[in-house]
């Protein structure tokens, strides 16, 4: 419903302009369901909500929030959700990852992408996705939880820092 509300028209508007746009867990099936990405998000695989801190890797740092991360570097964040498991057709998912638009993937604390460290059973273990410019940037892990050391790490506090730093590029 929220992808369908008034405010929508603007957000997808500025989006298609250029502004930049991160969805988060919820935000990130707001843009999806808006069109800005592709794809859907579907239950997850075990039908339970998932609590729990997973690691992902970075395997896009040139979108404007991962600018911050080293290339195929794993981060520690939390996820919190019923409905994370990422769906799209095949089609889709080799333009995605031919396009370099795969962002994060859940992995193991060594960065292998195995089943095992797939929380959700999310396609190809895609826990973000980007658009062509990487401007818009949906996940489903929330890095605001892990953003300073007393909330238990920093993890994501790159994901702003990328921000900031995308910012001040932009300026100079």
């Amino acid at each position: 419903m929220a992808a369908h509300s008034p405010i929508m028209r603007d957000v997808v508007a500025k989006a298609k302009a250029g502004t930049p746009v991160i969805g988060i867990c919820n935000g990130f099936q707001i843009l999806l369901e808006a069109g800005l990405l592709p794809g859907a998000l579907m239950r997850n695989s075990s039908l339970l909500f998932v609590c729990r801190d997973v690691f992902v890797r970075c395997d896009n740092n040139k979108t404007f929030f991962t600018n911050c991360y080293r290339e195929r570097e794993v981060a520690r964040i939390p996820i919190a959700h019923h409905d994370g498991n990422y769906f799209t057709d095949e089609a889709t998912l080799d333009r995605l990852e031919g396009e370099n638009r795969v962002v994060l993937r859940y992995c193991d604390a060594d960065g292998e992408i195995t089943d095992p460290a797939n929380p959700n059973g999310s396609q190809r273990n895609i826990a973000g996705i980007s658009d062509a410019t990487g401007r818009i940037v949906g996940l489903m892990p929330h890095p605001e939880r892990l953003f300073e050391s007393a909330l238990g790490g920093t993890d994501g506090r790159r994901m702003f820092e990328s921000a900031v730093a995308s910012v001040i590029e932009a300026a100079a």
